[in-house]
């Protein structure tokens, strides 16, 4: 959907790997996405951008943030903050952090510092103020935001800031990825304007479900392309059926992404999700 998005309206494509997450990351990775999305019919242009190889661009946008007095230490494990936003006296209440360690004084970080095995993380003060946006796809959204991870504890900086940072490095215009994302927007929003930014625009596409409604994952089986029908089937076909089911064409015909281009209706895309069968 991102290369249709680009390519119908004669734009740059750009591959870039969010490879922070080093517990994840192996090489073999980046062969074998790359493979895929060759075989499936896409290209991009420049160079492929490794988030990885990129550290020493974020931490000037830490510091500038820090200097602003918008960063502090957070010192709560996921299970904690779970049981906190779960709480029925939280007003962000759902998936959102209620603030912990927003004003521990010295003391207070000492003794949860003792109390923690690892480094604290780093939030920001986001003032719990709300970001609106029209996507693309969704339409007109806003968004509450929390004081999220700004830098984990391993010093690895968060999501939200390197995907900001590098989307205005590259000169992003258009933002396309799955609607799972869509609340995050309004994070990204917050640092975009705190960073002085220049904003992008946004389209968030509906997932493919598994049988059991939520995202398809790993957790579901063979999900990659050489699973696909076994294996037995041309990657045209498993593109004709996403074209189909993203409203793009009435029908399941195979398919490059390069035939599917005069077809493309950002305003025809479907707002439901791909639910497939067990």
């Amino acid at each position: 959907m991102a290369w249709l998005f680009s390519r119908s309206d004669n734009a740059e494509f750009v591959l870039r790997f969010d490879d922070l997450d080093h517990g994840s990351v192996r090489p073999e990775h980046y062969q074998s996405q790359i493979d895929d999305l060759r075989a499936i019919g896409l290209d991009w242009d420049g160079p492929i951008v490794c988030q990885s190889e990129r550290q020493s661009f974020y931490q000037p946008a830490l510091a500038e943030l820090a200097a602003d007095d918008l960063l502090y230490p957070c010192f709560c494990t996921r299970r904690e903050v779970a049981e906190a936003a779960a709480a029925p006296n939280n007003a962000l209440a759902g998936h959102s952090y209620p603030g912990t360690c927003a004003n521990l004084d010295t003391a207070g970080r000492a003794l949860r510092a003792e109390q923690l095995d690892r480094p604290p993380s780093l939030r920001i003060r986001s003032g719990d103020v709300s970001y609106g946006f029209n996507d693309v796809i969704a339409g007109p959204v806003e968004y509450q935001i929390d004081d999220f991870i700004i830098q984990r504890f391993d010093d690895t900086p968060a999501y939200h800031l390197v995907t900001v940072i590098d989307d205005a490095d590259a000169g992003v215009e258009l933002v396309v990825r799955a609607d799972d994302l869509l609340d995050s927007t309004a994070r990204q929003l917050l640092l975009i304007d705190l960073l002085g930014l220049a904003s992008p625009g946004y389209a968030h596409v509906p997932l493919v479900l598994g049988p059991d409604g939520r995202r398809l994952a790993k957790r579901h089986g063979g999900i990659h392309l050489d699973d696909w029908d076994g294996g037995n089937q041309d990657p045209k076909a498993l593109v004709g059926f996403l074209a189909q089911s993203l409203g793009i064409r009435p029908d399941v015909r195979p398919a490059t992404p390069a035939e599917l281009v005069p077809y493309f209706n950002a305003e025809a895309i479907t707002k439901q999700p791909l639910t497939l069968a067990p």
